[in-house]
């Protein structure tokens, strides 16, 4: 891997021929400074995000030493990597051989349920440990995130009411948990929430020991411009606030789209030009599956070294290598009107999911990677005290 001052550097060098993704260790540190100065609580990196070790490494280098994961795999990546990281198996969903290795071979004590069914699997495949902090997630709503994930997880208030009171028995610490969907655009999602949680503790008499109020902290994108970071953190401490708890709990965070996506670009390359049809090296089934299925729009920029572009700007859809017609992303993404075949073209904002959504479908596939230390297309961390985001577009 080499580092380059910016992306034209990197394309005037490189003139790749497959797509190559770059990252940035200063968006990185610059995003997990904001959560570790802002947020009272623990942060907890959320793995599935970008499980790229040289993202996790720099990660880790700025101090973020706890981390969600989903699987064993990401486990045993973050074990590797860290060997003091504390790792929270926070998917609701596990199969018992994953949650008895993650206990008796990776320390693992924290782990997430929200069924009866998972618990008990839980306390059958760590022989009844006494160790145990289970975190019942609560089914919350998703209404204002642009990726709904509440209809796959989740308790209900009245099916969580007997849940805690089963985990309250078995539990070294006891924790109630949310998420309020991916890309969250309005911050009151979070106190409605906190505020069902009060409801749970009303029903039970049990105030839990943790509180996680999970991911879904937004970025920015051409067309979605959530509020300031800090409205976020603002509404979370009310809602905590409103609880008037009879003890001091744990709160606990899960950003993942928030702390890497715009640390991370791909660099595609026009194959072909039809019309405002631009045919890309890089797809759905690459890193560009966002922009395919939950169609996001992401911010794009034309490279190409010795080259001038006209300044007049028209919208383009993507369509992406593979064979497959489901390989195309609508847009509209605001690039030059005489780019043309052999043209490069930065997308910003792919430090989320991006790598992680990789597949080798059709035989295209690229891994390379590099370091660039240029600014992101897209920042909310640059944005000024009117929440007018910075950009770079062409």
């Amino acid at each position: 891997m080499a580092k380059f001052r910016s992306v034209e550097e990197l394309v005037k060098q490189l003139r790749p021929v497959d797509p190559v993704y770059c990252y940035r260790k200063d968006s990185i540190k610059s995003a997990t400074n904001w959560f570790n100065t802002n947020f009272e609580g623990k942060v907890l990196y959320a793995v599935k995000c970008n499980p790229n070790e040289k993202v996790l490494k720099t990660i880790i280098s700025c101090g973020i030493e706890n981390f969600d994961t989903a699987s064993l795999e990401e486990i045993k990546l973050i074990k590797k990597l860290s060997i003091n990281a504390r790792i929270y198996f926070m998917h609701t969903i596990k199969n018992s051989k994953s949650i008895s290795e993650a206990y008796f071979k990776y320390d693992v004590r924290d782990f997430a349920f929200d069924s009866k069914d998972e618990l008990d699997k839980i306390l059958k495949s760590t022989n009844n440990a006494k160790d145990l902090n289970l975190f019942l997630r609560l089914q919350t709503s998703n209404e204002h995130a642009e990726i709904d994930l509440s209809k796959k997880f989740g308790a209900t208030v009245n099916e969580a009411t007997h849940l805690m009171k089963l985990a309250q028995s078995c539990a070294k610490k006891l924790a109630v948990s949310f998420h309020v969907g991916s890309q969250c655009m309005n911050p009151i999602s979070y106190s409605k929430a906190i505020k069902d949680i009060g409801l749970l503790i009303k029903r039970t008499g049990i105030t839990p020991d943790i509180i996680n109020v999970g991911g879904g902290f937004p970025t920015t994108y051409p067309d979605l411009y959530p509020q300031p970071l800090k409205n976020y953190i603002t509404e979370i401490e009310k809602g905590i606030r409103r609880l008037n708890l009879n003890k001091k709990v744990e709160l606990v965070c899960e950003p993942g789209r928030a702390l890497v996506a715009e640390s991370g670009s791909t660099i595609v390359k026009v194959e072909l030009r039809k019309k405002q049809n631009l045919y890309i090296n890089d797809g759905t089934y690459g890193s560009l599956f966002d922009a395919g299925q939950p169609k996001f729009i992401f911010p794009s920029k034309a490279i190409q070294p010795d080259k001038n572009f006209t300044k007049r700007i028209i919208p383009y859809s993507f369509f992406g290598p593979t064979c497959d017609g489901l390989d195309y992303m609508k847009g509209p993404f605001n690039l030059p009107s005489n780019i043309k075949q052999g043209d490069y073209i930065e997308i910003g904002q792919l430090g989320a999911y991006g790598i992680s959504m990789r597949t080798k479908f059709n035989g295209f596939y690229s891994s390379d990677i590099h370091e660039v230390e240029d600014s992101p297309i897209m920042s909310i961390y640059n944005a000024d005290e009117n929440n007018n985001i910075k950009t770079l577009f062409a």
